[in-house]
């Protein structure tokens, strides 16, 4: 089909503008970056024969915690007959944006302190998330889109709605562990998604899922009043 030109405040826009936001944190995202769609400029689709639906965007993108704002070009795939997504993205001010120093200071204070941490409910009822719980909160946002992008096809759309609960594990490493039990918001269906999530992170090898499992659908659990 030849190229069409999208409305970018429309559903197949922003849907392919998302999978562009969760590649970006699976990237780059940490504690103290964690990245959100601002706007979508521009878009466009085309049906690539035996490759699948591809889509060209010019987006801002917003790194959440510092609110910078950088301009950027991507290419989504969607590919035929698979549940998967390929993304390129171009966004070279992103690269810029530089949280060593905060990184370091918060992974030695989790690695030398006593007690394990753990917290639930991030943010809570009323929206709220205590300061010294905020990047436990990015490093969920982060892990969550693992999830998201992994999950992602030309018919869904996901948020993050909260961190059901957070536990810092023993670990045999240098990297720090944690096990996350968070709550995606499928913005199609308006379902509250379960996933448990073993994360792990440290300054010098980012963060990683190694491991990520969708909970049964649970009728009397959470629900989106609940965890808006």
């Amino acid at each position: 089909m030849a190229t069409e030109e999208l409305n970018p405040n429309h559903y197949p826009a922003q849907r392919a503008a998302k999978v562009v936001q969760h590649y970006l944190n699976t990237r780059y995202g940490s504690p103290y970056k964690v990245f959100g769609l601002k706007k979508v400029y521009s878009g466009k689709v085309e049906d690539v024969t035996d490759i699948g639906v591809k889509y060209k965007l010019d987006l801002l993108v917003q790194e959440m915690i510092e609110n910078t704002t950088v301009r950027c070009s991507a290419e989504v795939v969607f590919a035929r007959g698979e549940n998967s997504s390929q993304v390129q993205v171009s966004c070279e001010e992103l690269l810029k944006i530089n949280t060593t120093a905060q990184e370091e200071a918060l992974y030695q204070q989790y690695k030398i302190q006593r007690n394990f941490l753990s917290a639930e409910n991030l943010p809570d009822n009323y929206g709220h998330i205590e300061p010294d719980m905020k990047p436990l909160w990015h490093l969920g946002a982060v892990a969550s889109s693992f999830v998201m992008l992994n999950e992602s096809t030309e018919n869904t759309l996901y948020n993050m709605a909260r961190v059901a609960n957070v536990t810092q594990l023993a670990t045999e490493n240098e990297q720090l562990k944690f096990d996350y039990h968070v709550l995606l918001h499928d913005m199609v269906s308006q379902e509250i998604i379960h996933w448990k999530l073993l994360v792990t992170w440290s300054p010098p090898e980012g963060v990683k899922v190694l491991e990520m499992k969708k909970l049964p659908h649970c009728h009397n659990c959470e629900t989106l009043s609940d965890a808006s």
